[in-house]
């Protein structure tokens, strides 16, 4: 019996997890959450279980009780992911200038 440990490449699966996440988008808005600023922290321990820090909008966001399963469903689905959590934070408060540089043009905020 082999007991080599295989290690998870924690760059690689984070690429893999923030491209995941650029396929959840708020319907409200036409950029997708990561480019929003509404991740906060990905966090990937040595067996692949990932913990996601989020935020919304707004704690009146209309998708609050979805956009969050949501995520962890796709981040789920990427290969080599163990399990995942996603927890909502609301500090810092999200505002505007978190947005990336992609999200302020594709919103003509440039």
């Amino acid at each position: 019996m082999n007991n080599t440990v295989m290690k998870v490449d924690k760059q690689t699966l984070e690429e893999q997890i923030i491209s995941a996440l650029k396929t959840c988008y708020d319907p409200e808005i036409p950029v997708d959450i990561f480019e929003l600023g509404l991740i906060y922290e990905i966090r990937i321990d040595d067996d692949a279980n990932v913990v996601v820090k989020m935020t919304l909008t707004s704690p009146a966001c209309p998708v609050a009780g979805s956009l969050p399963p949501e995520v962890e469903y796709k981040i789920k689905g990427v290969p080599g992911v163990n399990s995942a959590k996603v927890e909502i934070v609301w500090s810092p408060t999200w505002d505007k200038d978190m947005m990336s540089e992609v999200a302020k043009l594709e919103l003509g905020m440039l």
